[in-house]
C-alpha cells in the first residue's frame, strides 16, 4: 500500500480473515504459506476495489529485454529510502515487484494470482526495476555533482 494507514487496515482485515478461517486450515503444507496466501489475496482484493478500471494493463512487449535474475546495479542506499522508492512505484509495478522480490514468486504464479499474463508480470517487474534504478542513480549523480 502507498501509506502506512492503508497497510495497517489491510493487515488487520487479513488477520480477521485468518481468525475466521483458522478452522479451515488442514495442517497440510506450511502454516506460514497459508497465512501468506490470505494476506496476499486480501491485499490484491483491496487494490482491485480501489480501481474502477482494470488493475493491470496488458503491456507485454515481446521485443522487450527483461532483466530476470540480475540485481539492480545499486549503490549503498539506506533501507528506508529504498522502501520509500518501492512504495512510490505505480500500484501494478509495486505489486509485481513485491511478489517477485520479497515473496519469491515466479512470473507464472504472479500472473495466475493477478489474472495477468506471464509476460505482463515480466514487463511490470522490468519497468519497476528501471524506475528504481533511475531514482537510485539520480541520488548518485546528485551526490557527485
Amino acid at each position: 500500500m502507498k501509506n502506512e494507514d492503508d497497510a495497517k487496515d489491510v493487515f488487520q482485515e487479513a488477520f480477521v480473515i485468518v481468525f475466521q478461517k483458522i478452522s479451515q486450515y488442514k495442517f497440510e503444507g506450511s502454516f506460514e504459506g497459508w497465512l501468506k496466501r490470505i494476506f496476499i489475496n486480501k491485499l490484491i482484493e483491496t487494490l482491485n476495489k480501489k480501481k474502477k478500471e482494470s488493475f493491470f494493463l496488458d503491456v507485454f512487449d515481446p521485443d522487450t529485454d527483461f532483466i530476470e535474475e540480475e540485481e539492480l546495479d545499486t549503490l549503498p542506499i539506506e533501507q528506508e529510502k529504498l522502501l520509500e522508492y518501492i512504495r512510490d512505484l505505480p500500484d501494478q509495478y509495486r505489486t509485481v515487484f513485491n511478489l517477485y522480490v520479497f515473496e519469491k514468486m515466479k512470473h507464472k504464479e504472479i500472473g495466475a494470482l493477478l489474472k495477468i499474463s506471464e509476460g505482463t508480470s515480466k514487463s511490470n517487474l522490468n519497468r519497476a526495476k528501471q524506475i528504481l534504478q533511475k531514482r537510485i542513480l539520480s541520488i548518485k549523480n546528485f551526490k557527485t555533482a
